[in-house]
């Protein structure tokens, strides 16, 4: 049975969700740049924005770390499922079904704050709005493609253990 999606899918495996997603990464980065000479010419009066920054960041970059090592051989960037590959429900997609995405969030929030740039924040907004609508249409793709995917999506959460 076909599972349906109000969520276009922009692409036979999605590729305009991809594309979105690094546009929105993209700005944040060049955004950032553009206000980290500032930032860190000010670094001693902002201590504390910079040190939650950066363990926002390395928090981000170890939760997409344990999810592309549970991934393995099942790794794509597309959203849409591969042929042949399997529902990875162990590990970090024990708590949460898409934590490279929660990572990239993550990532991007801790930049931002890193630069103090109040663009890229705005555009970590559009970003985390992008890889929901992104990771909806891909959980559409896994219902059609896994038998057990509704029993999984019932157990975890999208981003956030416990949360969301």
């Amino acid at each position: 049975m076909a599972a349906s999606s109000r969520i276009p899918s922009l692409g036979h495996r999605g590729e305009g969700w991809v594309a979105l997603q690094f546009i929105c990464l993209g700005a944040i980065a060049l955004l950032g740049m553009r206000e980290l000479p500032d930032a860190l010419a000010n670094s001693a009066t902002r201590m504390p924005e910079l040190v939650v920054g950066l363990a926002v960041m390395a928090i981000g970059g170890l939760v997409i770390l344990l999810g592309l090592s549970e991934l393995g051989s099942n790794l794509s960037v597309m959203p849409r499922p591969r042929q042949g590959s399997a529902l990875i429900q162990s590990g970090i997609y024990a708590r949460i079904r898409h934590p490279m995405y929660a990572g990239l969030i993550e990532l991007s929030l801790g930049w931002a704050a890193v630069t103090s740039s109040g663009a890229a924040f705005v555009v970590c907004l559009a970003l985390a709005v992008v890889l929901d609508l992104k990771a909806r249409r891909e959980e559409a793709w896994l219902t059609e493609n896994f038998p057990d995917y509704p029993d999984y999506r019932q157990r975890t959460r999208r981003f956030v253990p416990y949360v969301y």
